[in-house]
Parts: C-alpha cells; structure tokens; sequence
C-alpha cells in the first residue's frame, strides 16, 4: 500500500553561493526555508500526487530592505509534463483580518474538516482533516495566501503592520505576492485565477485591477465567493436602505427553509426580487410621506415573503435588518439563526432580546478548523512555529477603507480590469441563506456595471448554492461548487 505522506529533504551545498550572492545575502536577507512534503488524494476516481509547500515569502522594498513575510500553503500536482502551463488558483478569505484557512480545509485543498452532511452541526472534539474528494488540484494548482497579520503572516519589524491594514496596501502586497510567487515558480505560461471569498471580493477585484496596472499580468479569472463589492449594499444608513432592498431574497430563502413559507421556493425568490427592485424600493425612497394604509400593505407583502410577523415590519419602519431577522423567525421555538448560514439554529438564550447574542453558524466552524488547522501543519505539513496562527484576527483593526466620507465600492475597478482584459471572465458563487453578504447585494452591484459593453456581461456567471456564506460546508453544495469550478477553469 502507498505511503499517503513521502517527506522530501531540502540541503544546502555549502560555498555553493558565488561572492555576489554571499554580499547580497548579507544585505537582504532570504526567505525562509520552506518546508515540503509530497502527498497524494484520490478525486473523481483518480489518485492524484502532489507536493505541498508551506513557506514563508519576504516581500522587499526596492531596495531589498524586507517589508513583510507571507505565509502561505502551495500544493502542485507531480508528473504533469508541462507543470509550467497549468492552470494556478490563488485564494484568500477576507474579513478582514481572516487567514485562508476556510477555503483551504473547508473546499478547495485535498485535506478537508470533517463535518456533518450539512454542515450545520458540530462533530466532537477533536477535529482531525481528511481527504477531499471534491478538491480542484486535479485540474489547477493551489496557493493559499494569509495576508499581513493573518495566519503566520507578519510585517517586518522595521515596518508599521497599518502599512498592510487598510484597502490599497493590502491590495499592492497581495498583488507583490502574486508576481513573486509567479515569478519564483516560473508560472507566468500558467493560466491565472483569483479566488476571494467574503471581503475577498474586494481584494480580488483590487488586485485584478493592481496585476494589469502594476505589473502586465493579465488574469483569466476571478471567482468572487459569497462576496461583496460595494459595501453600501450591506451597511444601512439613515436615507439610503438599498440594504434592506438587497437582503429580502435571502430572507426569503430562509423563511422557506425553515417551513415558515410555503410553496415553490423559486417562484418566490423570483417574487421577493421583483418586489424589492419596485415596490419595496418605491416605499422605502418615500420615507415617512408614505401613507399608514400603504405602509400596513407593504408591510404584509414583506411578512409574505419573509415569515415575520406585520407587526414586527412596521415597528421597524418596513425596514427590517438580517439581525432582527436572525432572531424573530423562530423566536417561537426559543432559536436564533446564524449569521453566516441562517439554517443554523440554536438556542437564542436571552429570549427578551429583539437582536441575537451571538452567531451559530460561526460557533460551528471556528473551534474545528482552528484544531484541525494547527494539527495538519505541524503534523502533516511539518511547520513549527511558536507564534499563534492567526485564524480570524482583530489586530487587522482599524482597518482603513480609505474611502474619504464614501463607501467603498470595487465595481469601477474589477470593470476596468475586464475592459483592459477582454479574455477576462467572472464567476460569482452565492449562497441561499447567506445573511452575511446576501445575494442581492452582489447581483445588484453587477446589474449596474454600467461601464462595460453589453456582449462582456456575458462573461460574468452566477451559481447558487443552498447553504449560506460557506456553504462549501454542506457536502451536496461542495459537491456542486467543484463542477461548477471545473467549468470555469476550463472555459478558455
């Protein structure tokens, strides 16, 4: 039987270094070693062998003083002839302040948390990763990245960490990552993709615009998963409630799952869409200048296509947030919903408050993967560290938007990138019960890409899932995610 786990051992040859280089060493100092292992997975029938590299990457200023190291965990499949052509996915979670360990153990990697089928229980304690049999190394390399202050990653000493907190420095080092590693592995023949899940979608959309500015990459394309790109479409505010308008399908979603609706859920999705694009935005844009007799209307609709009760509509002004929403669905029954998937419930505890005290659906992933996590790499992958490996940190905090008394929006950015790159294609992966970033927040941010060609929207793909923000989480949704990830890949 195969060893599933083969260590490769790295030397160095002693005075191998020419005098040029030994001064250079000397004035800047190397990456550190990184650690390798060779491995394999079965996927789709097939037994894939690879090699793992977890490493750590020095981004320098131009004149070698060091600025940042970047962990990240790479996996490259072995025996490929032309190694240098393959398709390379980089992926990064968002937050932010998040490390990548979600997409890397919970989708795309060939080692997977276990959970339940649906992902909204919790397994006993501890975790422990397994194969993947839904991982995508089949077809493309993988390169998990952990942003400055994320994971292991950290700024030099000499460096301020803000430098890296904020929209456009983390944008330009993740974008200097990217050409490094490209450059270091002799990828620039690859195919290239982004992956970004959550604030991800901001990064990638930065980042796409950054790599053709900066440096002449062209990518081939970016996944935006359970993503955003203009955060008014998530943060409401006194006069503007495109939030409220862009949330109501998720809840819509929701409300069915929970047998709170009845009837075909796509009917009603397609329902709670065209109510909130006209009549509910028409209420809302009125303010208090709309009549009692038509706010107890709307608030009915709404009741109609979301669960909650008119009543509880209308002492919210018809304005009804994800938060209030988490906790008067099945207040009946003593549950709040999650935020990050609203099919997780559990008990809601305090029971006289209208606004959940904390979020299920993140209580059931963030002790298992932080486990799982820190037993693959220093099991498994072999790297020690005395640093705690920062899952999902605060210390990103403040983070500057740098949006000078605006929202920060990334749509103009990812379309100029897809004007400058006509080969350029979108993959927008949204999850059903995401009260995190609903659907209708990124379909709306698309429906007015006003700036590109009509025939280029065509380039921009949807795909739902059942679950919520990582419904990778639900086995049948991971299952689909891999196919449609596939088509993706392969649609040059």
């Amino acid at each position: 039987m195969r060893s599933p786990l083969r260590i490769l051992t790295i030397g160095l040859l002693a005075g191998a270094l020419a005098p040029a280089q030994e001064e250079q060493k000397k004035d800047s100092p190397p990456d550190p070693m990184p650690v390798e292992r060779e491995a394999s997975v079965t996927i789709d029938g097939e037994l894939i062998d690879y090699r793992v590299t977890s490493a750590k990457l020095v981004l320098k200023k131009d004149d070698g003083t060091p600025r940042a190291s970047i962990f990240h965990i790479s996996y490259e499949r072995t025996g490929i002839r032309n190694a240098s052509q393959r398709p390379v996915v980089f992926a990064f979670n968002g937050g932010p302040g998040s490390s990548a360990v979600w997409l890397h153990l919970g989708a795309l990697g060939p080692r997977l948390v276990p959970s339940t089928p649906d992902g909204t229980s919790v397994l006993p304690p501890p975790q422990r990763v397994r194969p993947n049999p839904h991982s995508i190394l089949d077809v493309a390399d993988l390169v998990f990245i952990d942003p400055v202050s994320t994971g292991y990653s950290r700024a030099d000493k000499e460096a301020k960490p803000s430098e890296f907190h904020g929209l456009e420095g983390d944008i330009e080092s993740v974008s200097d990552f990217i050409r490094r590693w490209i450059t270091e592995h002799r990828r620039w023949g690859s195919p290239k993709f982004l992956l970004g899940e959550s604030y991800g979608g901001i990064r990638a959309a930065g980042v796409a615009h950054h790599l053709q500015q900066r440096y002449g990459m062209n990518l081939n394309g970016v996944v935006l998963l359970s993503s955003l790109l203009d955060f008014r479409t998530l943060r409401p505010a006194q006069g503007d409630d495109l939030y409220y308008t862009t949330f109501l399908s998720a809840f819509t979603a929701t409300a069915h799952h929970h047998g709170r609706l009845k009837g075909d859920r796509e009917k009603l999705l397609a329902d709670a869409r065209k109510f909130a694009a006209g009549e509910y935005t028409v209420a809302l844009r009125r303010g208090n200048s709309l009549p009692r007799a038509e706010q107890t209307r709307i608030a009915r609709r709404l009741s109609e296509l979301t669960g909650i009760a008119p009543a509880i509509i209308l002492e919210e002004n018809l304005r009804l947030s994800a938060t209030r929403f988490r906790k008067e669905l099945l207040r009946d029954r003593g549950l709040v919903l999650g935020r990050f998937d609203a099919r997780v419930a559990w008990p809601a505890y305090d029971r006289s408050s209208d606004y959940p005290a904390y979020d299920p659906s993140y209580s059931t992933v963030y002790g298992a993967f932080s486990t799982a996590m820190l037993d693959y790499l220093s099991g498994e992958l072999g790297w020690k560290e005395e640093s705690p490996y920062e899952i999902l940190t605060g210390k990103v905090r403040p983070w500057d938007y740098g949006a000078d008394n605006s929202s920060v929006n990334m749509s103009g950015r990812l379309q100029a990138a897809m004007r400058d790159n006509p080969n350029l294609r979108v993959l927008v992966q949204c999850g059903q019960t995401d009260l995190a970033t609903a659907p209708g927040a990124i379909e709306y941010s698309v429906e007015h890409f006003f700036n590109l060609p009509v025939e280029r929207m065509d380039d921009i793909e949807f795909a739902y899932y059942e679950a919520g923000h990582m419904f990778y989480l639900n086995e049948p949704d991971l299952a689909k995610m891999r196919r449609d990830l596939l088509g993706f890949l392969a649609d040059e």
